[in-house]
């Protein structure tokens, strides 16, 4: 967990609403956040930090390396906490829930597919898009 001296060996210095929304996600009752979903903690927190603030902060924390922003087909930005380690995620399309999976195969044949074609990958991202189980079970229960 990030605190105060992680912070600023960052280069951030340990403001109020950065320190506010670092304990947010790192308090990981939701490890996936929209800026709106961050805001939202704030107001029932009884916060007086807008939404303006929220995406300022986001945005110096992700180029500060401590989150990692995903841009799903919703169309918003997704955080989370940047905890060095690699894995691909499940988007529901239906609740817009966000899991996380790493499968050491898929990795191996995207570098085997990757070095067949030539190219040398430097980053990527996987996200497959579906129903989660919630989501699945409720359909199959209306049809």
């Amino acid at each position: 967990m990030a605190n105060i001296d992680e912070l600023k060996s960052t280069g951030l210095k340990a403001t109020l609403p950065r320190l506010k929304i670092l304990e947010i996600f790192q308090r990981g009752s939701q490890r996936h956040m929209t800026a709106e979903d961050v805001y939202r903690v704030l107001l029932e927190e009884r916060s007086d930090i807008g939404l303006a603030t929220v995406y300022r902060v986001l945005m110096q924390f992700e180029q500060a390396g401590i989150l990692i922003r995903s841009n799903f087909e919703s169309g918003k930005a997704i955080y989370e906490i940047n905890e060095g380690q690699h894995h691909d995620h499940f988007v529901c399309t239906s609740c817009g829930k966000v899991e996380e999976f790493y499968d050491p195969e898929i990795e191996r044949r995207q570098q085997a597919i990757a070095k067949a074609k030539g190219w040398r990958v430097l980053d990527h991202t996987l996200a497959l898009y579906g129903q989660c189980a919630s989501c699945a079970q409720k359909q199959t229960h209306t049809d």
